[in-house]
């Protein structure tokens, strides 16, 4: 906690160098533009390094958490100086206006980062389960073969088929794949008020025997919630770079592009 404070004092410091120096360019009549836009060139070009470093991690540079600590507050001062650069919000001008859409998405989309790599593994550890993402198929697929098990060794032990019935219209469904999806990746409690209903409105209708298999079918249906939990989040974490970094690299273009416009 001591080091991002003293990360975002540094970054403070600079933006107000940055803001007095356009100040004073700017009463001598100059061209305040190019301070404000060459600091951000820069921040931009920085906060480029961490990905770079993401792709190198066998290399002695910073830790990988102090790297992530960096590019969060330079990503605030990027902002911040995009504004004093451009003067407004909003900016004047299609090229400039896509330029700004381009670079608000980019910040959106690592706020969404920052927010998910906070608050999700906390969700995760919460859970009680561990899942490594790539086995999720793989660990459905058995918990599917296992219900569908005792669902077959239900019916012949206890000749009725209520249970399987229900299975069939219901409970189906949700052991064929990940559910919940988007109830999951903010945080919902849709999936177990689902699974707790579907076992507690068959219990009335089955015997002691029956209820007996529908109670280790609700087991592995608790399991298979917990793990469509774990997708969910995991998933978000691994896809989300799929929009920002795509994001940056269109800004990063933008950016190339208006310095050579305005050079020329």
């Amino acid at each position: 906690m001591k080091r991002i404070w003293g990360y975002i004092v540094i970054a403070t410091l600079f933006f107000v160098l940055i803001w007095v120096w356009t100040l004073k360019v700017d009463s001598s009549l100059n061209y305040p533009e190019f301070v404000s836009g060459g600091a951000l060139f820069f921040i931009i070009f920085f906060l480029c390094l961490f990905n770079i470093r993401k792709r190198v991690p066998f290399l002695p540079l910073w830790p990988a958490h102090k790297w992530f600590l960096l590019h969060t507050v330079a990503g605030f001062l990027a902002l911040s100086l995009f504004w004093l650069h451009a003067g407004v919000m909003w900016p004047n001008g299609l090229y400039v206006q896509i330029l700004a859409f381009l670079f608000y998405l980019t910040t959106l989309s690592g706020i969404v980062g920052l927010v998910m790599e906070k608050v999700y593994p906390n969700l995760l550890t919460r859970i009680g389960l561990e899942c490594i993402y790539e086995r999720i198929p793989r660990d459905i697929a058995e918990i599917r073969n296992k219900a569908e098990a005792l669902i077959l060794e239900c019916t012949e032990k206890t000749g009725s088929d209520t249970l399987a019935k229900h299975y069939l219209e219901t409970l189906g469904w949700f052991f064929q794949r990940p559910r919940f999806f988007l109830n999951n990746i903010f945080g919902g409690q849709n999936a177990q008020t689902w699974v707790l209903q579907q076992c507690s409105i068959l219990e009335r209708f089955l015997n002691a025997a029956e209820r007996d298999y529908l109670d280790q079918i609700c087991a592995l249906a608790e399991t298979k919630r917990k793990i469509d939990f774990h997708y969910s989040l995991q998933k978000m974490l691994k896809n989300w770079l799929l929009i920002h970094v795509p994001l940056a690299a269109a800004v990063i273009t933008m950016v190339v592009w208006h310095l050579i416009v305005i050079q020329v």
